[in-house]
Formats: C-alpha cells, sequence, structure tokens
C-alpha cells in the first residue's frame, strides 16, 4: 500500500510502504479520507512522534470502510461505514485499528465529512464536558475561533445550551466564523481578552469553562474573572508556555487550572470518550443540530499544499485529505 512519509528535507511523500496487518481484536479499514490537525504539522517536524506500535507516519482521525476484521472482533462487519480515532498512521491507504477506536458514521454523513469527527470531536467532547464539566446555562470560552478544533467545540456546546465567547486576530477572520454560532466574537486586533471577561463577570456571564489552545501571557491576566469554581483547560501552548497567575482568585474562588491531553490518555478511556460522543453527539449530528465543518478538501498526493493552509492559519473548518472516492 502507500502512505504519506517524511523525507531528510521533511517534504511530505506518497511512498510504498508495507502492508499491516491486523491482530484477533482489530480491524482493517480502508481508508476513504483522512482529517489534518495541528499535531501532524508537530509530527512532521519530530515534536510529536506517533506513539509506540503505531504506524510512523501521521494522521490521527480517518474514515473508511471495514475491509477485515480479526478472529475475536464482535462489534465490526466486512463493509461497516466507520471513522477512527489513531495514535497515528492515518495518511494511507488502509491502517489496523483496535476495535473500540472505531464508530459507525453518523447517518448521512460522508465518508470526507465522518473523517473530520474522531479526533476534535473527542477532544472538544473530553475537555468541554468531562474535565470542564460544562453545563446548560454556563458559559465557555473557547479562543481561536478560525480553528479546526473551535469549529467542532463552538458549535458542540451551543448544541448543549451553553453560552459561547470565542477570539480571532482580525475583524475578517470574525466575519468568517460567524455562523459557529458563538455569542460573543473577541477581535484581539482591539481587544483585550481580559477586559472583555472582566465585562462578562461584572454582567454576570463569568466563564465557567475555557478550552485553552492558545494560552500564553492571556491565561494568567484572564484567569481571576472566571465564574466561581470554574474551569481554565490547558490543550495547548501555540501563544506562549508562561504565563503569571494570580493566586489570590485561584483561592478564593476555588478555580481550576487543568492541563489535559487526549493523545496520552489510556486506550480504555479513550474507548469510554468515542461511547460517549456516539450515544450523546452521534444523535446531534444526525438531526442536523450540530454540522460538520469541512474547509476544503485535497487528495492526498497534495498533503503538502494542506499542510501549508494550516501553517498560514487561513482555515475555518477542518482540512481533509482525499485517499479514494466513495
Amino acid at each position: 500500500m502507500k502512505a504519506i512519509l517524511i523525507n531528510e528535507n521533511k517534504n511530505l511523500v506518497w511512498s510504498e510502504v508495507c502492508d499491516p496487518e491486523i491482530a484477533e481484536d482489530e480491524v482493517l479499514v480502508k481508508i476513504y479520507a483522512a482529517a489534518l490537525n495541528r499535531a501532524d504539522l508537530l509530527q512532521r517536524h519530530g515534536k510529536y512522534p506517533s506513539p509506540e506500535g503505531c504506524p510512523e507516519w501521521m494522521g490521527l482521525e480517518i474514515a473508511g470502510v471495514v475491509e477485515r476484521v480479526g478472529d475475536k472482533v464482535t462489534r465490526w462487519n466486512v463493509g461497516d461505514r466507520v471513522c477512527a480515532l489513531l495514535g497515528g498512521g492515518g495518511y494511507a491507504q488502509y491502517v489496523s485499528v483496535k476495535e473500540d477506536m472505531l464508530m459507525p458514521v453518523p447517518k448521512g454523513l460522508s465518508l470526507v465529512e465522518a473523517a473530520a469527527l474522531p479526533e476534535a470531536y473527542a477532544t472538544s467532547y473530553l475537555n468541554l464536558f468531562i474535565e470542564g464539566h460544562l453545563e446548560k446555562g454556563q458559559t465557555a470560552f473557547i479562543p481561536a475561533g478560525a480553528s479546526g478544533l473551535a469549529s467542532v467545540a463552538i458549535p458542540m456546546a451551543k448544541a448543549f445550551g451553553a453560552r459561547v465567547i470565542t477570539s480571532v486576530l482580525t475583524e475578517e477572520i470574525a466575519e468568517k466564523i460567524k455562523n459557529l454560532g458563538a455569542d460573543v466574537i473577541i477581535n484581539s486586533e482591539k481587544e483585550n481578552t481580559e477586559d472583555i471577561l472582566a465585562e462578562e463577570e461584572r454582567r454576570g456571564t463569568p466563564v465557567n469553562v475555557s478550552m485553552d489552545c492558545l494560552s500564553g501571557e492571556t491565561l494568567g491576566k484572564s484567569l481571576p474573572y472566571m465564574a466561581r469554581g470554574g474551569y481554565w483547560i490547558v490543550i495547548s501552548t501555540l501563544a506562549g508556555i508562561e504565563t503569571k497567575v494570580m493566586l489570590r482568585p485561584l483561592l478564593t474562588k476555588g478555580l481550576h487550572l487543568v492541563g489535559s491531553m487526549l493523545r496520552n490518555r489510556t486506550p480504555k478511556f479513550k474507548a469510554y470518550i468515542l461511547s460517549e460522543l456516539v450515544k450523546n453527539v452521534w444523535p446531534k449530528i444526525e438531526d442536523g443540530t450540530i454540522k460538520p465543518s469541512i474547509y476544503k478538501v485535497l487528495p492526498i498526493t497534495e498533503a503538502e499544499a494542506a499542510h501549508a493552509i494550516l501553517e498560514r492559519g487561513e482555515n475555518v473548518g477542518k482540512v481533509v485529505l482525499s485517499v479514494c472516492d466513495e
């Protein structure tokens, strides 16, 4: 089969590799589409290697059709349309997957749309509802509103009855993401996040949960304006690895500053998250309450161009690689 390998110049090359084998509790999936994540960019530059036992090539979420099942697999049959959360190996024609890392494709979705679900939806659900304990009527702050992850997290939080605040770099981007449904869009070009969150607290709508991929200085400046008992979940540090935290508000308000990564969770816990998605989120996708946001679809042989879109930060929604046609 073929997969995207990284050569000595960090270029992406569609190359011949060995066919995957499956264990007795695994399923072989023919990949139709694979979605991109920022972790792929890090892996390309040697900063985010695949976990032990996973293929060396990139790809954390895919959709396709079951080609073969292991002897002890009970949940899936040949021909089933599935999407999967992977430790790596999605930029390829085939992948072997543990049966509990697979989910059915929601009714009405194409395989391209389904490829954009597993990683982004699992990350959003984990950090908003499991780590953040977000409830109906509460306020969520989800910065970087134009990111592929925010394009999932904002509509998900809204679908479960939350009020959502997000932030973007320019007014032009703010216009592009209005369809996501955020109640407040902070334009960082002319507004300070901490000032807006302070005003929200004065109005009686403080942030209960933040799913923060930026962090940096803004985290420490904003934390004091959270609701009592609030959860600030750090999922990445794209805006900086250092901040100054005022401990008095942390103490008096009983705030929670939490670091969270999906990738280092146990297989058992990841399987639990996926089962929660199918139970709680898939029905909202199937009835149209939540809609996957796809920015662009490119053939897998144009993975370089797809990565460039993420590098430039131009996408509003997910970028997907098409491996073969449905």
